[in-house]
């Protein structure tokens, strides 16, 4: 469904017109020539992602004292419709330690790391309790293997938020138990990184995993 500007712009809020303009001016340093050129080449966006890390946006939600704008999930939509709408294609944590938000969110809302968010699997597709990568416990750490697919910016990823099974399915009851979310580094050549062709959208990369042990 397509949304009017002009509409759009009487219904939000201070808050959310804020952040609409502001985004709007980064944006307008990015014509459709600059969309046209990275996505010819399949370059990822790299001016556009550090102009926003520069001024705050990228940690839209996060909490002030780890560099974020302590804003609202309105605030982040308007955000993303905003790149959206200029051509673009990005997207956007909550729950953790303090310890964990320090080390982890820090860097990325700073624009220092990025990651890449690894869930859909090439035999499951959308029905993540059916997922098949597993990590087993090798004394004290997690060894993971499995495939997935779809996913976006591996190309350019540090690190990866990857979901996986630590209990067999057999071993649990209910098929929502014991899966798992690691955040780790994306290590190639370890892990497999391959591109999918697409048409269009060709900045962004979107690839298929393989990791074995």
């Amino acid at each position: 469904m397509l949304i009017q500007h002009s509409s759009l712009r009487s219904d939000l809020s201070e808050s959310q017109r804020t952040v609409r303009e502001a985004i709007s001016k980064i944006c307008s340093d990015f014509p459709d020539s600059y969309w046209a050129q990275i996505d010819e080449s399949h370059q990822f966006p790299t001016e556009l992602y550090e102009a926003l890390a520069r001024q705050g946006w990228l940690g839209i939600c996060l909490p002030q004292r780890h560099g974020g704008s302590e804003l609202g999930i309105s605030e982040a939509v308007v955000m993303m419709q905003t790149i959206a709408e200029s051509g673009a294609g990005m997207t956007v944590a909550k729950y953790g330690t303090e310890e964990q938000k320090d080390r982890w969110l820090t860097p990325l809302i700073a624009g220092h790391q990025r990651a890449c968010f690894g869930v859909t699997e090439p035999n499951t597709g959308l029905d993540t309790l059916q997922l098949q990568a597993a990590a087993r416990r090798s004394r004290d750490c997690y060894v993971l293997s499995g495939q997935k697919i779809w996913i976006s910016t591996a190309q350019r990823a540090d690190k990866i938020l990857i979901l996986v099974r630590t209990t067999p399915r057999d071993r649990v009851k209910k098929p929502s138990q014991g899966l798992s979310l690691f955040y780790t580094d994306l290590q190639v050549p370890l892990v497999q990184i391959t591109e999918i062709p697409k048409m269009g959208r060709a900045a962004v990369d979107t690839n298929s995993l393989f990791f074995d042990n």
